[in-house]
């Protein structure tokens, strides 16, 4: 049995939590929340705890006990603090502006990129070069980030694009001529 799936998920006060056999509501001060619990996993309360059990040992219920219960953790987490991906915009002319439930971005093209922001996700602009991408479900926010960030890919020559704040990535040399 995993390690991980045994250890009960602390659930704070402002958390409620309803159980419902295969389905799991969640209500934090930051919004609300389901799960869908899979077969072969149940999931029960106890006091301010949940715990998360498998039925039988099969390979699936096995995977899916852990899923369900960092699922859990996660949801918890974005309820009372809330989840935040951070993005950094670089090169000459690139830039990003809110209008609406809309971001205009300028990345070198021809014309701007409009992307639609999504209802369960919030997104902030404080400068022209950076994004914040807040929401309480941690992959709704990753998909969204990870969607701006295609937008425009950074490129290793000279290292413009759409990337993490932090994110490293590898430049590599240009062209050499020979004589």
């Amino acid at each position: 049995m995993s390690r991980l799936a045994k250890v009960p998920v602390v659930i704070p006060d402002k958390v409620k939590v309803t159980v419902v056999p295969g389905n799991i509501h969640l209500e934090g001060p930051k919004g609300k929340l389901d799960l869908k619990v899979p077969q072969g996993v149940t999931v029960e309360q106890k006091e301010n705890k949940l715990l998360v059990n498998r039925t039988s040992d099969q390979k699936q219920a096995r995977a899916s006990q852990g899923s369900v219960r960092a699922h859990l953790a996660n949801f918890v987490e974005g309820l009372v603090n809330g989840h935040k991906k951070e993005l950094e915009i670089q090169g000459i002319g690139f830039r990003a502006s809110l209008q609406g439930k809309k971001v205009l971005f300028n990345l070198g093209l021809s014309h701007p990129v409009e992307f639609e922001i999504p209802a369960d996700v919030d997104v902030k602009i404080p400068t022209q070069t950076s994004i914040i991408v807040e929401g309480t479900n941690n992959m709704r926010v990753g998909l969204i980030a990870a969607q701006i960030k295609a937008l425009k890919p950074v490129e290793p020559y000279k290292g413009k694009g759409i990337r993490y704040v932090g994110e490293v990535v590898r430049r590599k040399q240009g062209k050499s001529v020979t004589k």
